[in-house]
């Protein structure tokens, strides 16, 4: 039998996860699971519980309890199912849950880099990308696109980041990924020597004058390849650009320069995916 429990008191320390913490508080929150984090949706939902990950607690719009959200109260059996309605659950959080379902999970053990990298082709290379939303979006394009992994530099964006979760409808969960350095706190720039080490082409997505095409037949060749991208303001650092094999730009018209970061990675990937 599902635990549903009526929200009654707004103080509840309970629902801190949900209303009163921030991101880094709940990375911070739990140990050694590393923390814990909120996924938003029952599509969201379903795809993190398919992926292995262990809920929390589940906060649900009560028309959902036996409506959208069912079977992955169904899947959440044992847990706390925090309940209310509209109104009440709005004032809690502060603002509209998409679709009326919010799961607190704990995130799991960061994975080993040389294993994420291990079988893939092509990977997604970040660089310092810091808006949760670009990083959400990166990933759900990764996952259409044929990428196999997407490896991080710690001063981007965490992706699961509530809104990062969201953003990517969960593709955060299908697609194997990591730090580059999970122990120490600043990784100012990609580590491209790795890279090389296992094998892979690398590529930078700048805007230089010997750029390759990003439709070059040589790059859609390489038997691995990992496509660098950079920060939304400042692009990617001078030294991870000179480390690459190759610099690559899209073809653009009329005048433009640039992208946002996750149109051109929807570009690269689509071209050389």
């Amino acid at each position: 039998m599902p635990n549903i429990i009526e929200i009654k008191d707004f103080h509840a320390p309970e629902l801190d996860i949900y209303a009163r913490l921030t991101e880094n508080q709940l990375l911070d929150l739990k140990e050694p699971a590393h923390g814990l984090f909120i996924a938003e949706s029952p599509k969201v939902i379903e795809r993190a519980l398919d992926a292995g990950y262990t809920p929390v607690s589940l906060l649900l719009e009560r028309k959902h309890v036996e409506g959208e959200a069912r079977e992955i109260v169904a899947r959440c059996e044992g847990i706390p199912v925090y309940t209310a309605d509209f109104d009440v659950l709005t004032r809690l959080t502060g603002f509209k849950l998409t679709r009326g379902a919010l799961c607190a999970m704990e995130r799991p053990n960061l994975l080993d880099l040389k294993t994420v990298c291990a079988k893939a082709r092509r990977i997604a290379v970040l660089e310092n990308v810091m808006n949760p939303t670009n990083v959400g979006a990166i990933f759900r394009n990764g996952a259409a696109l044929n990428m196999d992994a997407v490896l991080l530099t710690s001063a981007c964006s965490n992706p699961l980041y509530r809104r990062a979760v969201r953003v990517s409808m969960g593709t955060v969960f299908q697609i194997p990924w990591t730090f580059f350095d999970r122990e120490l706190p600043g990784q100012p720039s990609a580590d491209i020597g790795i890279l090389k080490e296992l094998g892979f082409v690398t590529v930078a997505m700048a805007l230089k004058r010997d750029s390759l095409s990003v439709t070059a037949p040589r790059l859609k060749a390489a038997k691995k390849l990992a496509i660098v991208l950079g920060n939304e303001g400042d692009g990617l650092a001078e030294d991870t650009i000179a480390a690459c094999d190759y610099t690559v730009c899209i073809p653009m018209k009329h005048g433009v320069d640039s992208l946002n970061v996750a149109a051109a990675s929807a570009v690269a990937f689509w071209e050389l995916g």
